[in-house]
């Protein structure tokens, strides 16, 4: 992995979904940006780099329910697998971090 900051999900996919981002009149605010809980996971801010355990968030123009219903998905996109391999061991599974969510 090359050094250098680790972008967030908003970074990487420039949604404009974050907290004063372009798109919030039209699409919202994206709850992975404002997800406290998850703060610091794989180097992100808030849930930024763990955004696949979040519900919600935006994918494909769509607003994606829980994470049952859109971890297939996840798998499939370009931002997890960056994460995914820029963290390679210390690549934290999801159900520990929907344990730190609070989710069953």
């Amino acid at each position: 992995m090359k050094s250098g900051k680790k972008l967030n999900c908003w970074e990487f996919k420039k949604c404009g979904r974050q907290p004063g981002g372009e798109h919030i009149q039209d699409l919202g605010v994206c709850p992975a940006p404002t997800e406290e809980r998850l703060d610091g996971v794989h180097g992100g801010t808030n849930a930024g780099r763990s955004c696949w355990v979040i519900a919600g968030t935006l994918c494909k123009g769509e607003v994606q329910g829980t994470f049952a219903h859109k971890y297939k998905n996840c798998e499939n996109c370009d931002f997890y697998k960056k994460v995914k391999e820029e963290e390679f061991t210390k690549f934290t599974l999801s159900a520990l971090l929907l344990k730190k969510l609070g989710s069953k």
